[in-house]
């Protein structure tokens, strides 16, 4: 019994040093906010002030310092974040995460975004301003992986931390350019339909400019075959495998000082990206002698791309401009490794990488090249077919500015010199919207646009022979569509269409009207605007078209083909004013039945796959509204069914029915179980967090959620068989920029500022994003210092 007894106490001993050492271990992964800490090459001591949200206000004597030192708190934050979004354009998943990504790593690499960051470093300016500032930013990466504790995804992945160069900077950027592209969604799936069944059918799915529609007004005052299919397949596997932010959309809206309460400018914001954790924005304030910014920072790149100061404020939100077309190439018969151009059969360059596999040998990856850019047969095991198909993307065609415009931004301090900066973003097409303390609102489509003949439809893969030119005919940035001042007295974007450009209306993938018609609705008429108003309107969650669907809708409904409930339900759903707040039944309805809807329309003819696809474009939100009202659509005929003929009516009939039998089976016919905040929810994943044992630890939520897909407040979701609306995209952050009050504007992260989980900052914001509540972004030193929950002042390192 003694020997026993003396046994368990051994056992406790080791179990209660066990978990000591362990807690010491976690103590160690934490974020460091507080104390003092020696950078290199520092040249005076710098101070950090954390607030009680975690985000770091930067006091320095001079902009190198304060970059350096940006670096710094950066990376200790979200160190893993600029590890994985670094390693997405370079073909690095597959060496973190294993021959799973192989096929990621291979698409990436193809679209030759590190090949166009190696030429962009070869020909960098080492003496330009921003140059010499991301090399500051990179350092203070540099020493806090030197220095600084290894996060715990670096453990539980087996990979070495490694420095940050310049290089990585640029594969961030051209990765985050490459998330905007809806091309890869919707060209090839749009040339399978015209092929499959054909131009009938593509008429009715409304992809060009819909002239009846809410459009953002130009005002410028100082102006008088199977491959398709799997095409789509391996692009959306691709960018969907990871936990990493996506770029999706985006609100913004600028109101002018005749439309205020307090007679100043207010900005507000909501950037849609997908929804991951960490977040993808990191909140820095950065105040030397000659720089002040509260920015928004992507990890791993130097420069917000949001922010403000006391001068200005600007946003941004997607242009969803048409950049990226594709191509079909003609190979020699008797020479596969020829194609044809206007000068006969010609070489196709062939490029060679290797990909680093985790447990595994590298992969000797090789893929062809034509005048248009990388054939993308073969780059992805799921792309079969003898036809090569030719990616031409802009972005990789044209010197790579994009750093000198975000260092121009960032520095302006008026609207001339801010203007200056935007010509340098060639791609991504962005909206940047303005306000500055002057009383000025602004917005400009920036993009690198070129001439297209209304006679070709980018939309489709160009035959051979046909298409864009090589050389396209570049359009200036004054053409641009862009708007200054209006006599409206705002600007605003919600990713629909703009006005039109040089004489045409530009092509591209621009969202309903649903979000723009509603912000206008609300814009117009008031003339009060304050902080507080704004803030109420960017949680906006009423659908300004959706009831006019269901009234269109609902003319087709045969009352005698409804049970009890589902008289009671249209009747109900004739009364809904849009609104998705979390006990609407209608908003759960109403999803549920244009599910059933979209499928009984196109599923006949488009089949599992390609009906799949198209329920992730842009053009298949855009197409409920006009195709509730369009009676003669050759798409309402079920093509399975060979003797009966079927028109709009038994459509809707049969889809209204089937909604509300698979409600009854899901939820009972008690219809307060319902109710939207049982549908639809949030949960923000980590890519380690797919693992189930550890999905409680990484990820953030779920959380039921008010919001919809276009509304205001827009929380995007896809349609499957589940009758589920698991939120992947919205909001990345609600910022709301008033200059009458500047150091009381008020903003939100979706989960917060840390990305490592040991952090009291890595989900402190998560249940106020979810009940639209927004706390202050700090400016005033007094009040920062003295509400500051830790401070961190570094040093120059001495020998």
């Amino acid at each position: 019994m003694r020997t026993l007894k003396r046994i368990g106490k051994i056992l406790l001993a080791i179990l209660v040093l066990l978990i000591i050492g362990i807690g010491i271990f976690i103590y160690t992964l934490k974020p460091n906010y507080t104390g003092e800490q020696e950078l290199v090459h520092l040249e005076k001591e710098v101070s950090v002030y954390y607030d009680n949200y975690g985000i770091p206000h930067i006091y320095g004597a001079n902009e190198k310092d304060a970059f350096r030192v940006l670096g710094y708190v950066h990376a200790q934050d979200r160190l893993w974040q600029m590890e994985l979004l670094r390693r997405i354009a370079s073909g690095g998943l597959s060496e973190v995460f294993g021959k799973d990504l192989v096929g990621t790593d291979k698409f990436f690499l193809s679209l030759g975004i590190a090949d166009a960051s190696k030429i962009t470093i070869a020909n960098v300016d080492e003496e330009n301003e921003g140059v010499v500032l991301a090399k500051a930013y990179l350092d203070g990466i540099n020493q806090f992986i030197a220095e600084g504790p290894t996060p715990i995804e670096f453990y539980l992945t087996g990979i070495e931390k490694e420095e940050f160069v310049l290089e990585d900077v640029y594969n961030t950027i051209g990765y985050m350019a490459f998330s905007f592209a809806m091309a890869h969604k919707t060209d090839p799936l749009l040339t399978t339909i015209n092929s499959k069944l054909g131009p009938d059918y593509l008429k009715d799915l409304h992809i060009g400019s819909d002239v009846t529609t809410e459009w953002i007004k130009y005002y410028n005052p100082t102006q008088n075959d199977s491959i398709q299919n799997n095409l789509t397949t391996a692009v959306n596997k691709a960018l969907g495998v990871l936990n990493v932010p996506l770029f999706e959309g985006s609100n913004s809206w600028v109101i002018a000082p005749e439309k205020t309460k307090n007679g100043k400018v207010i900005l507000a914001n909501d950037p849609h990206i997908g929804f991951a954790q960490p977040s993808v924005w990191f909140e820095a304030h950065i105040e030397t002698p000659n720089y002040s910014k509260y920015g928004y920072h992507i990890a791993g790149i130097p420069f917000p791309m949001l922010g403000h100061n006391r001068k200005l404020a600007y946003g941004v939100t997607m242009f969803e401009n048409d950049d990226v077309d594709f191509y079909y190439e003609q190979n020699n018969p008797d020479n596969a490794d020829q194609y044809l151009t206007s000068n006969g059969y010609v070489d196709y360059e062939i490029i060679n990488k290797t990909i680093k596999v985790k447990d595994s040998k590298d992969i000797e990856f090789t893929y062809k090249k034509s005048v248009h850019g990388p054939i993308l047969n073969g780059i992805a095991d799921q792309i079969q077919g003898d036809r090569p198909i030719a990616m031409s993307w802009i972005y990789t065609q044209m010197d790579n500015k994009v750093i000198d415009a975000l260092f121009g931004l960032s520095h302006a301090n008026n609207l001339n010199e801010f203007k200056t900066a935007l010509p340098n973003i060639h791609a991504p097409g962005l909206n940047i919207m303005y306000g500055d303390a002057e009383g000025n609102v602004a917005w400009f489509a920036t993009a690198q646009l070129y001439n297209i003949p209304d006679s070709i439809n980018t939309k489709l893969i160009y035959e051979v022979g046909e298409g864009l030119p090589l050389q396209k005919e570049l359009l200036s940035f004054s053409e641009n569509p862009q708007a200054i001042n209006p006599s409206n007295h705002y600007v605003y974007s919600a990713n629909n269409q703009p006005d039109s450009i040089a004489g045409m209306l530009y092509p591209g993938y621009y969202l309903p009207e649903n979000r723009a018609k509603r912000i206008v609705n609300l814009l117009a008429p008031k003339n009060d605007w304050d902080k507080e108003s704004a803030s109420e309107m960017i949680t906006d969650v009423t659908s300004s078209v959706e009831p006019t669907i269901i009234a269109d809708l609902a003319k087709f409904i045969d009352i005698n083909l409804l049970t009890e409930t589902g008289l009671k339900v249209i009747d109900s759903l004739k009364m809904w004013n849009g609104n998705y707040n979390l006990q609407s039944v209608e908003a759960t309805v109403y999803n549920r039945w244009i599910y059933y809807y979209l499928k009984n329309t196109f599923k006949d003819e488009l089949g599992e796959e390609l009906f799949t696809q198209f329920l992730s474009t842009h053009f298949m939100k855009r197409l409920i509204a006009p195709l509730s009202r369009n009676e003669s659509s050759v798409w309402w005929d079920d093509v399975s069914t060979t003797d009966v003929k079927e028109n709009m009516q038994d459509i809707v009939n049969k889809s209204f029915t089937e909604a509300i039998k698979s409600l009854e089976n899901d939820f009972g016919k008690n219809r307060e179980r319902w109710e939207w905040k049982n549908v639809h929810t949030i949960e923000h994943g980590h890519p380690i967090g797919q693992i189930a044992a550890l999905r409680s630890f990484f990820n953030v939520g779920p959380y039921p959620i008010e919001g919809s897909r276009e509304v205001i407040n827009n929380l995007g979701f896809s349609y499957d068989e589940t009758g589920l609306y698991k939120t992947s995209s919205g909001p990345s952050t609600r910022r709301i920029v008033d200059f009458s009050d500047i150091e009381n504007s008020i903003s939100i992260l979706p989960t917060g500022q840390s990305g490592n989980p040991f952090s009291s900052h890595y989900k402190d914001q998560a249940e106020m994003f979810v009940n639209g509540e927004f706390r202050k972004m700090m400016m005033n030193k007094d009040e920062i210092k003295k509400n500051a929950s830790s401070t961190l002042l570094l040093s120059p390192k001495t020998k």
